[in-house]
């Protein structure tokens, strides 16, 4: 393949800036733009070079990556662990392992992986709190009132749609459905059954749709948009804060993926927990700040790629009297966590951690 002069998807580069553009990347891979767009932004498998003008190209090295990723996906291997493998440095001959990216300066190394146990298959690693997705039947929902999930379909109560029906609505890209559907399922049992039994399902036919297809991101979208939206309605008919000190929840520095801590926020709001939402993409140096004029009795913080899970900035959060307690979640954290920092599971470990605090 000749390196690509021209611009690729939307890329201004000349025919003088060194590596491959994105679209002669997708012609030799076979996989579409917005495809590859996503596999950067959710596992961090992408573009390492920044050319003299100043855009993104991928060199010899990435391609290599992504490449190997393909492969791997089309042999049956989930797209999060397709990323993982590719990524894992491949030492030379006699040699310890090197940096994934060669030079230094053009991609650090990968952060290590967690041991943690092993993902629960057709759960979205984008939007999920591990293994959250088939909770024990014998466990109570934090959420007090709701008791665990029936076995019958949501279908079977009135109003109420079931996963595989709201993810039919969201595939035609119905919003008023998918509206109609999360808030009926949020009134009649709240966020966690909600999240459980009908979130998490209908991402993970997403996510089936678009390894099988490349196709659906516009789906993913369309039911982001609403699921935000719907937690936001159900957060806005919360009773007063009942605890005196609020709880802030942010995602991890340079992480986009904000959806798990709006569906922490509406559940904790229902249970009359005061929260403040930072939302995606803030700075340590911003959340301590906001920790200093709060005072909150707890902090929660996401990770979803390990891009974005480096626990050493964690340490230099401040200290506060009273105490406050710091929680993380998400598959994106290295082991090496500050002692003091709680890390949970599930989305009702994490609703745990916070309520203990409050206690």
């Amino acid at each position: 393949m000749t390196r690509e002069g021209g611009p690729g998807a939307g890329e201004n580069a000349t025919e003088e800036e060194p590596g491959y553009g994105i679209g002669a990347v997708s012609r030799r891979l076979g996989v579409p733009a917005s495809t590859l767009r996503t596999w950067n932004l959710r596992y961090g498998i992408g573009p390492s070079r920044r050319s003299p003008g100043g855009h993104r190209r991928y060199d010899d090295a990435d391609l290599r990556r992504l490449e190997e990723m393909n492969r791997l996906i089309r042999a049956g291997m989930p797209p999060a662990d397709a990323a993982r493998q590719a990524l894992r440095p491949r030492p030379a001959a006699g040699e310890r392992a090197a940096s994934p990216a060669g030079p230094a300066g053009e991609r650090a190394a990968a952060p290590p992986e967690s041991p943690g146990r092993p993902e629960s298959p057709g759960a979205p690693e984008f939007l999920r709190l591990p293994e959250s997705h088939r909770p024990p039947e014998s466990s109570r929902s934090p959420e007090g009132a709701m008791p665990p999930a029936p076995a019958v379909r949501p279908a079977a109560e009135p109003g109420l749609l079931s996963a595989a029906m709201l993810a039919r609505a969201a595939a035609a890209l119905d919003a008023a459905t998918v509206n109609a559907g999360l808030d009926a399922a949020l009134a009649a049992h709240g966020v966690v059954w909600t999240w459980e039994r009908l979130v998490l399902p209908v991402f993970a036919a997403v996510s089936r749709r678009q390894q099988d297809t490349g196709a659906g991101i516009e789906v993913e979208h369309l039911f982001s948009d609403r699921l935000q939206a719907a937690l936001a309605r159900f957060s806005a008919r919360a009773p007063s804060p009942v605890h005196p000190r609020p709880v802030l929840l942010a995602g991890a520095e340079e992480e986009q993926h904000a959806l798990p801590i709006h569906a922490l926020a509406a559940a904790l709001g229902a249970l009359g927990v005061e929260t403040r939402l930072l939302g995606a993409r803030t700075p340590y140096t911003a959340l301590a700040d906001a920790m200093r004029r709060l005072g909150p009795a707890a902090v929660f913080v996401w990770s979803q790629i390990r891009e974005t899970g480096d626990p050493a900035p964690l340490a230099g959060l401040p200290g506060l009297r009273p105490a406050c307690r710091v929680v993380v979640g998400g598959p994106g954290w290295w082991d090496g966590l500050p002692t003091q920092v709680v890390r949970v599971n599930t989305f009702r470990d994490a609703i745990s951690a916070v309520m203990t605090t409050l206690r």
